[in-house]
């Protein structure tokens, strides 16, 4: 985890040094950091009915309704605070646009997601571990306590993410483009990853393993 900075001609970044070499003045340490995006990511995505916090079918809430929330729980949590911590999150976890924020992706809520734009990847990959993966060539990728199932965009990301489950990760190719053709709705939550109610099995095409040792 990394402390929030700012930088006068680039804004909110993460890290020490900004990209054009200026260490800006620090907004969030990197304790706060962590503290304040398990909370927030926590109410966006899986219990905003614990703060009465009313949310729509494409996962939008208040953003003032929000602040007052964190406020209640991080007194130094302002709205400059929570916008910090948007604006430089290299994940893109979340959307802040008008008067209105989100999470893109990770919900274990019902959202719908409809404004969500489509992914136009033709190729998707989605990483496992050996034994998930046996089954799901039977019967195709589900969600597991989430709402969607999260495709990447790129190998190495998909890599990335099964790394931290097994040593062995296995990556399934997607054929993105025949699951679109036949009516399966895959959203873009952001130029990492791909969002899906389900992928059947059929529409893996290819299975690579790998391993890290």
């Amino acid at each position: 985890m990394e402390e929030i900075r700012f930088c006068p001609s680039h804004g909110f970044y993460r890290g020490e040094t900004c990209s054009c070499g200026v260490k800006g003045e620090v907004v969030l340490s990197k304790e706060r950091v962590e503290k304040l995006g398990k909370f927030v990511s926590g109410i966006l995505r899986h219990f905003p009915d614990k703060f009465d916090l009313e949310i729509d079918e494409n996962g939008w809430v208040s953003f003032e309704a929000l602040v007052k929330i964190v406020q209640r729980k991080y007194r130094w949590a302002n709205r400059w605070v929570l916008k910090a911590m948007v604006y430089s999150d290299e994940k893109k976890r979340y959307e802040l646009k008008g008067d209105k924020i989100r999470a893109r992706y990770g919900h274990s809520i019902d959202v719908k997601l409809n404004d969500m734009p489509e992914a136009s990847e033709d190729v998707l990959y989605y990483g496992t571990s050996e034994e998930e993966a046996n089954r799901m060539l039977e019967i195709g990728i589900k969600p597991v306590n989430q709402t969607y199932v999260h495709l990447s965009t790129k190998i190495e990301r998909s890599l990335e993410v099964a790394g931290l489950r097994t040593k062995k990760p296995i990556i399934f190719e997607i054929d993105a483009k025949q699951a679109k053709i036949d009516g399966i709705r895959i959203l873009k939550a952001n130029d990492s990853i791909a969002l899906a109610k389900e992928i059947p099995a059929k529409y893996i095409k290819k299975v690579h393993q790998y391993s890290s040792s």
